[in-house]
């Protein structure tokens, strides 16, 4: 190449670049879609670490059913024992991901798991940022609860024992709708209008979730700067965090003594565990809340990151599993939690 052209091809990189970096104090859509793409492939290999462990019979699969809607994330998945034609209590599982990554696809084998123990279990897509900003994922969640119960007859669904569960950004998610069907004032606040009752709902499964925005502000480094570009992208605003729409997703500020039972849990490695998972799970407890903690001390032989729940390679990961079952057993009212069965083909609910 010649001195002019290498000249040319080094001022358009740099150009791209001043381009880029301008675009960036502009717009969340460059560092969005790269997050998107690093969680993709994470979320990928720890579906693959999943399937190791989680049994691939035994258990019916209604895949890709659609909620309602237009857009093309108002799917869910549907799990239930094999052979079971009875409604059996329920999970409802959002996923995490940042509000901007993340499908119900990552997360089936963890939901067969659960369903092998004896449940029928739904993982449900909801539309991500930075294509579409809070609250819509919210109330595309709130229509899926909705169509729940309207067919949870011919899903094996039953409407009276519902547990909402999520884990990190899912884990949100579950907490702001479960504030808001067991508090009507905070319903109003966010202008939803719930699908359930709380009589239907008997507990809340929150994994390493995020229940305290001002406490993220704070955050620097690589995560930090994760965290504010996730939040940048769903809220629509760069500076999110003295938005009235940040404070409401705050749910440790606005939780009751109605709201349900719980089961939290969060890695010791995971940053987010002492200001999030500990301090909501401390703030449920002081309120009266029947709250089950799952939590290891810091200088535990292990360093369990981030969604350590779904690292089915760790011991401690399967003792988060068979404590859930457990504790599911008991606020569902079900027999114990039958042994996950590895023999039969999955079938279709149709």
């Amino acid at each position: 190449m010649s001195t002019a052209r290498k000249t040319t091809a080094t001022v358009l990189s740099l150009g791209a670049l001043a381009g880029a970096a301008t675009f960036a104090t502009v717009s969340p859509w460059l560092s969005a879609m790269t997050i998107r793409a690093a969680f993709t492939r994470s979320a990928h290999n720890t579906s693959l670490e999943m399937e190791r462990h989680t049994p691939t019979g035994g258990v019916d699969a209604g895949l890709n059913v659609r909620y309602g809607g237009t857009l093309p994330s108002a799917m869910l998945d549907v799990f239930t024992p094999t052979g079971n034609a009875q409604p059996l209590a329920t999970i409802v599982w959002i996923h995490g991901g940042a509000w901007l990554s993340g499908t119900k696809n990552d997360v089936r084998p963890y939901l067969r798991a659960l369903a092998s123990r004896g449940y029928t279990v739904i993982g449900v897509e909801y539309p991500l940022a930075p294509e579409y900003a809070y609250p819509l994922a919210l109330h595309e969640i709130n229509t899926a609860l909705g169509y729940l119960t309207d067919e949870s007859a011919r899903l094996r669904i039953d409407p009276a024992r519902l547990t909402i569960a999520g884990d990190s950004a899912g884990a949100q998610l579950a907490s702001q709708l479960i504030t808001a069907i067991t508090d009507p004032a905070y319903a109003t606040r966010i202008g939803l209008f719930p699908r359930v009752r709380p009589d239907q709902l008997v507990g809340a499964i929150l994994h390493c979730g995020i229940y305290d925005l001002p406490a993220l502000s704070q955050l620097s480094g690589v995560t930090g700067w994760g965290l504010k570009t996730a939040l940048w992208s769903y809220l629509d605003t760069r500076k999110w965090a003295d938005t009235a729409e940040a404070l409401a997703m705050s749910t440790i500020n606005f939780v009751t003594p109605q709201f349900v039972p719980t089961f939290i849990s969060g890695g010791n490695a995971d940053g987010l565990t002492p200001t999030q998972s500990r301090a909501m799970a401390s703030r449920l407890a002081s309120l009266g809340v029947d709250v089950t903690e799952l939590f290891w001390d810091d200088d535990h032989a292990a360093a369990l990151p981030h969604e350590y729940q779904f690292h089915l390679d760790l011991k401690e990961a399967h003792t988060a599993l068979d404590e859930t079952a457990g504790w599911l057993s008991r606020v569902t009212g079900s027999a114990p939690p039958i042994a996950p069965v590895d023999s039969a083909t999955p079938g279709d609910i149709s």
